[in-house]
């Protein structure tokens, strides 16, 4: 099987989520924050799952509060934020940490297929890893890519 659908997270609400569910999907797979200057992002993260969740587009959102504490809540002050300030509808996953030794193995496995400029590290919030429909990783983009300019390689994705 295919590295990226052997993985499990667990969701906001605190129920496992194998990745299996996601095979033949195009995934958008993000890191993010909800007291950063990058969390206006969910409004245009959620607009391209409204837009292409029907034809096949799953964003995994993964908070993180690695980046100057930018995440302090928990899943249910996570949740306010996302829904009820940005209308997010796409999955969203208990908080993890993508560096260092305690790293989440999905991240650890994102960063070794797709190392960044800085090798195999995130940078900061609001890094975005673009998985095919086939589970294998096509590309990563920065935290300052807005999710709008990522639209076409979605597309792209999702003919394949």
């Amino acid at each position: 099987m295919v590295p990226f659908y052997q993985f499990e997270a667990i969701s906001l609400q605190g129920k496992p989520i194998s990745f299996e569910e996601y095979q033949g999907k195009v995934v958008l797979v993000v890191n993010t924050a909800s007291q950063c200057k990058l969390t206006p992002q969910f409004k245009a993260l959620e607009a391209l799952y409204q837009k292409y969740q029907s034809q096949g587009l799953v964003i995994l959102g993964f908070p993180c509060n690695q980046f100057r504490q930018q995440e302090p809540g928990n899943a249910e002050d996570i949740t306010q934020v996302c829904s009820l300030n940005y209308g997010v509808t796409f999955a969203m996953f208990d908080k993890i940490a993508v560096n260092g030794k305690h790293s989440s193995p999905i991240f650890q496995y994102l960063k070794q297929q797709l190392p960044g400029i800085f090798g195999s590290i995130i940078k900061w919030n609001f890094t975005k890893f673009l998985i095919g429909r086939d589970g294998q990783p096509i590309k990563r983009y920065a935290p300052i890519t807005n999710p709008a300019n990522i639209e076409q390689a979605i597309i792209n994705a999702l003919k394949n």
